[in-house]
């Protein structure tokens, strides 16, 4: 009987899902980033220097950081809609998100991401 339970429980986590896998939680998923910047301002070298220590405190290993100058790739920045820069996107895991500035605000990066703590 146990088995037959454990099964009906699997299948429905599987309709849950759509895919019959789990989705790693937060802490342990691969953050995927796109750095837009323009050139190299003050503005946009503060941001890829705050992004880079934030990824390393807080994510260690678990991510790529693309950075994409908009002079050097503009359809890049039309492809992602970017109006403004330096833009942070950050497209896995879901949802998909936007920061915009220097990034220097840690606490709002934590909490939008959904980061709970260094590692």
């Amino acid at each position: 009987m146990r088995d037959n339970d454990n099964t009906r429980s699997a299948q429905k986590n599987k309709r849950l899902t759509g895919t019959g896998t789990t989705r790693p939680p937060f802490d342990c998923a691969t953050y995927d980033f796109r750095l837009f910047v323009s050139g190299m301002t003050p503005n946009s070298l503060r941001a890829i220097e705050n992004i880079r220590a934030f990824c390393k405190e807080h994510l260690a290993g678990r991510y790529h950081l693309e950075i994409i100058d908009i002079y050097q790739q503009p359809l890049c920045a039309k492809e992602y809609q970017i109006v403004a820069v330096p833009t942070l996107v950050k497209q896995t895991p879901p949802p998909a998100r936007r920061f915009i500035g220097d990034l220097s605000h840690t606490d709002r990066l934590l909490s939008g991401l959904g980061v709970s703590c260094s590692r």
